[in-house]
């Protein structure tokens, strides 16, 4: 038996090569976020460290689930497309402007805000590509956004997290951040051909039940 990989669409694609980019992104600071607060904040421990994290993903987790259901209480893809391209500039600002912080209370801020945009733009991530999903292939495309954008973007980073961390300063990482998820920006501008605008439930459902055929 020939054994051949299904080719995804294009809504699939640029949301699978955009999330890559960005993971890549992100993977290169996440091993060195730490070592960066307690090094180059002033006065900055451990601590700071923790409840830095766990503001952002309070924050994430409180306020993604409205947003969620103003999305999908809204027929259409342009609300979430939207959502998502703020999120996602929300988080260059806010990865560039690491390479300012210097003192707790930036670090508190700036981890606010990246959880402000994760809650942009992750719930349109998932509802878009769930609605451009190709049939029959549902779980060979979220094991390919599982896999690649995902599994290599943060393995790709982390690899070379480590071999930047040894040549060029914490602070210019999280430029390289800041520069990757912008490139991860620009190429969602290339699915607003397939955005869907604002329709009637019944123009809504009819869409999904052509999907489903």
């Amino acid at each position: 038996m020939k054994f051949s990989f299904p080719k995804p669409n294009q809504v699939i694609l640029v949301i699978i090569i955009s999330e890559f980019i960005v993971t890549t992104g992100v993977g290169l600071v996440t091993p060195i976020y730490a070592i960066f607060v307690t090094q180059e904040v002033f006065a900055a421990t451990a601590t700071v460290v923790g409840f830095s994290v766990a503001l952002y993903w309070l924050v994430k987790s409180i306020l993604q689930l409205p947003i969620a259901r103003y999305i999908d209480k809204n027929h259409g893809e342009i609300d979430d497309y939207y959502s998502m391209l703020i999120g996602v500039f929300l988080a260059v600002v806010a990865t560039f402007l690491f390479y300012f912080a210097t003192k707790i209370w930036h670090v508190y801020v700036l981890q606010i805000m990246l959880g402000v945009a994760d809650s942009f733009a992750v719930p349109p991530f998932y509802a878009i590509f769930t609605r451009h999903i190709d049939k029959d292939n549902e779980g060979f495309e979220w094991a390919l956004r599982s896999s690649f954008s995902l599994g290599a973007g943060a393995a790709l980073g982390g690899f070379f997290s480590g071999i930047l961390a040894a040549l060029v300063s914490f602070r210019i990482m999280f430029l390289i951040n800041s520069g990757l998820t912008f490139i991860g920006f620009l190429i969602l501008l290339f699915l607003r051909p397939y955005i869907r605008p604002r329709v009637s439930q019944s123009v809504e459902r009819v869409f999904i039940e052509q999907k489903r055929l």
